[in-house]
């Protein structure tokens, strides 16, 4: 459980300093953060498992990097849904899908280190 919450939190940190980092991508505080990463993660639970599986083929064909692309379209999604959060354009949403995967693969590593 607590192995849960550490990863939820850094999961909102990591919205925040895509927020920093990447421009267009906007959140208004850690609260929001907080709600945004529960939504990306509800997302990518359930349309996220249903497009990764329907575009399979294109996934082998581009070596996984299409995945960055519907991380971008889940961003943009959880964008509409969460007060606070506001990704403008798809551009924003694919870099901020990009620095994501960075740095969650970065706390990840921290994490199990």
């Amino acid at each position: 459980m607590i192995h849960l919450l550490a990863l939820w939190l850094v999961s909102a940190a990591a919205l925040l300093i895509v927020s920093y980092v990447v421009p267009d991508f906007e959140i208004a505080g850690f609260g929001s953060a907080l709600i945004a990463a529960l939504v990306v993660g509800f997302l990518n639970a359930t349309l996220g498992f249903f497009f990764k599986m329907l575009t399979l083929p294109i996934n082998i064909l581009t070596l996984g990097l299409f995945f960055l692309v519907i991380n971008a379209v889940i961003l943009f999604l959880a964008s509409f849904i969460v007060p606070g959060f506001r990704v403008r354009g798809f551009t924003a949403a694919l870099l901020g899908a990009i620095v994501l995967t960075v740095l969650r693969l970065l706390f990840r590593y921290a994490l199990h280190a």
